[in-house]
């Protein structure tokens, strides 16, 4: 694909308008499989998301520096605090802890990293004259010279520092909760959890956090399809659990796994009816505890199998909750392959955790069930 000036401008924009989350998943999907196509518009995508958090690191760094120039003129002038400069170990210390966060997020993002910030700190310099900034920025320079082992370089950052990564701020307008239906990374939470989302983040039992992106939305059936979109994510080899074709039977027990809080929540009961609210043949009624943050979490059966989608609490109905049937997690997906970039997602019934007791199958279960946050 040739690019004239229009179309950088054009391509540009919907690449801003796509990191600032200001899609609607319709058009997110269809620029998704344009960067997938287009490896120039991918690496302009990666490149101006790296120049906007940089520039916004900047905007911060200056004002904070900024905050600090007036709170130390004002302890210097009431005599309270020394204004003698750091000098030696001391002052290298002092760097190292203001500045770590930035350095973990430059090894990171290895090479890409390296080239916008020298950009950013070139178009910068002539306006920097404190010394330390300046110190800094040559140090910069010198570390983008060494980059040329990416990989040694990030292991050797992680291994020295014990820098791990650091989670992304947002304002968190909502949480629910979804689990994996491929190893790859495809997931499923309700389509309530997500529809008006901006930008969404997954969060593992552990507290590692990816961002996502929405593939395919049913607000009809209130499924989602969503997949982990992020570099730091590392696919499994298979999953635990199978996702069951048919129907579960009255008084069969299940359990489930969301994050109606920080910390992953187990809760156990009953399968009430076949069908959900006034006969709703879309959904079963459950007998189970259950809290908003719990939607679009998985209900499972005594064998490890995924049997619904956690959906909704009927209002003023005593342990009335609901969960949509996992026969249209099957639907959503055969409704994804049509678009030729999934055509060859699969999704299994088999389930390895047959025959365990139920601490055993939710221990191999948790890792795969993920809070699902957006703003």
């Amino acid at each position: 694909m040739v690019m004239n000036d229009n179309n950088e401008i054009m391509i540009l924009d919907s690449a801003e308008r796509y990191i600032r989350g200001e899609m609607n998943p319709e058009e997110r999907l269809y620029f998704e499989n344009l960067r997938k196509m287009n490896p120039a518009i991918d690496q302009l995508v990666v490149e101006h998301t790296l120049f906007l958090q940089q520039l916004n690191e900047y905007g911060e760094s200056q004002q904070f520096k900024s905050n600090l120039h007036n709170i130390h003129t004002e302890l210097s002038e009431q005599g309270k605090i020394s204004s003698d400069k750091l000098k030696g170990k001391a002052r290298v210390v002092y760097l190292w802890n203001r500045y770590k966060r930035v350095t973990a997020i430059a090894a990171s993002i290895a090479g890409i990293t390296a080239i916008s910030i020298s950009m950013l700190v070139n178009s910068l310099t002539p306006a920097i004259k404190d010394p330390k900034v300046q110190d800094l920025v040559n140090k910069v320079n010198v570390i983008e010279k060494k980059m040329k082992d990416v990989d040694r370089k990030i292991e050797n950052v992680d291994s020295k520092t014990n820098i791990s990564q650091p989670l992304i701020p947002m304002p968190v307008r909502f949480n629910g909760t979804g689990f994996l239906i491929d190893p790859k990374g495809l997931m499923i939470t309700n389509a309530h959890v997500v529809k008006n989302s901006r930008n969404i983040y997954v969060q593992n039992n552990k507290g590692d956090q990816f961002r996502a992106i929405v593939l395919r939305l049913d607000p009809t059936k209130d499924v989602a399809i969503i997949k982990i979109d992020d570099k730091n994510f590392k696919p499994y080899a298979s999953l635990p659990y199978g996702i069951k074709r048919g129907s579960a039977d009255i008084a069969e027990p299940i359990f489930t796994m969301g994050f109606p809080r920080d910390e992953i929540v187990y809760g156990e009961g009953y399968l009430s009816a076949k069908t959900g609210f006034n006969g709703d043949t879309l959904s079963c009624q459950i007998s189970v505890d259950a809290n908003p943050g719990n939607s679009g979490g998985p209900v499972f059966n005594r064998n490890g199998e995924v049997i619904g989608i956690l959906s909704q609490k009927a209002t003023g109905a005593q342990g009335a909750v609901f969960a949509v049937q996992a026969k249209y997690i099957y639907k959503a997906v055969e409704e994804l392959k049509k678009n030729q970039l999934y055509d060859n997602v699969k999704v299994s019934s088999k389930t390895l955790l047959n025959g365990l007791d139920r601490v055993q199958q939710a221990k191999r279960i948790q890792e795969f069930v993920f809070m699902v946050k957006g703003d």
